[in-house]
């Protein structure tokens, strides 16, 4: 692993912990907008219209983040709009890589570059950030729109719906104060929390996350015992968030992560809930995780220096989820 530094490469230690032994994540660093005329976004930034065609979605099967963008690129109807390339599994020294020796893995599919990282020279000659997917990038301008997933996906969920007439809203304006705090907790505590747990270097900065995450999956199940989805009766991008970790989290975060006080399929309403999630039409397609094991235990030599794969439980995400 590694990062950009001034353009240059360096295959330095990339997951960053404080004195404590906490994991602490780098922020995005292209934090542009598509808008659907071109006008400025939320944060001020615009001049990125939403065009068919024009813009390209670099992912990771593997990574959750990027798992979120293709989820909302397959419920508003952008698969015709928005084309893919997938980066490689394995993420070592190189970083993210274009190998195609594995399946599922495209390579770069518009300009045949080797790493994602050069996409971000590309962009920006001297840049100095993590080399991150998911990436959104601008055809025509030949730079990065967002490397933000949070952002990515509300981009999605409405820039292009003059385009394709898919009115589907996941980030109502009714609900937006009732799903950022929700937003916030499942971020902190288990998107963001089984990193935490995982690459804890100290027992107390682990005990702290691992504590805090199993609070708040105890938390979801309560809560799905009286509502179908987060919100009540509608889905938003707040259950689009969590499924991600949710799809990861018994056949990665349990064993590699330490995160094994219990599974999701030890929690009815989780587990009912999950499997409705991915039974959405399109999403099962998203869910690659032959992906996600390999990245997850290939990678992380400082967790698993053998790089073993295990065995892992076969999970059947097709079963009856009886929702009413």
């Amino acid at each position: 692993m590694g990062q950009l530094i001034d353009g240059v490469w360096k295959d330095t230690q990339l997951v960053s912990s404080s004195r404590s032994g906490a994991f602490q994540r780098q922020n995005a660093t292209f934090r542009n907008w598509i808008t659907a005329d071109g006008r400025a976004g939320p944060s001020g930034e615009g001049g990125f219209p939403a065009e068919a065609g024009r813009y390209h979605l670099y992912v990771s099967f593997a990574c959750p983040w990027a798992h979120r963008t293709l989820i909302f690129r397959q419920l508003k109807g952008l698969e015709n709009l928005i084309d893919v390339s997938v980066v490689h599994p394995d993420m070592l020294g190189d970083g993210w890589t274009f190998a195609q020796d594995f399946d599922g893995a495209t390579g770069d599919t518009l300009y045949g570059l080797p790493f994602l990282r050069d996409i971000y020279v590309k962009a920006d000659p001297g840049v100095t950030a993590r080399v991150s997917v998911p990436v959104l990038w601008d055809k025509q301008r030949e730079t990065i729109v967002s490397n933000e997933s949070s952002e990515i996906i509300r981009m999605f969920n409405s820039a292009f719906d003059g385009i394709t007439g898919n009115t589907s809203d996941y980030w109502p304006a009714d609900l937006r104060d009732e799903i950022a705090p929700v937003n916030d907790r499942i971020y902190d505590t288990l998107n963001n929390g089984v990193y935490k747990s995982g690459f804890a270097t100290s027992q107390t900065a682990y005990d702290e996350a691992v504590t805090a995450l199993f609070e708040t999956l105890d938390w979801l199940e309560e809560r799905l015992s009286s509502r179908r989805y987060l919100m009540g009766d509608r889905l938003t991008e707040a259950d689009w968030r969590l499924f991600p970790t949710l799809a990861r989290f018994d056949q990665v975060y349990h064993l590699h992560f330490k995160c094994n006080r219990r599974r999701i399929i030890d929690y009815p309403n989780l587990w009912a809930y999950a499997r409705e999630l991915y039974q959405w039409p399109g999403v099962a397609g998203t869910v690659r995780s032959d992906h996600f094991v390999r990245h997850y235990h290939y990678s992380h030599e400082s967790i698993n220096p053998h790089r073993i794969i295990p065995i892992n439980p076969v999970i059947d995400w097709d079963e009856p989820h009886r929702r009413g």
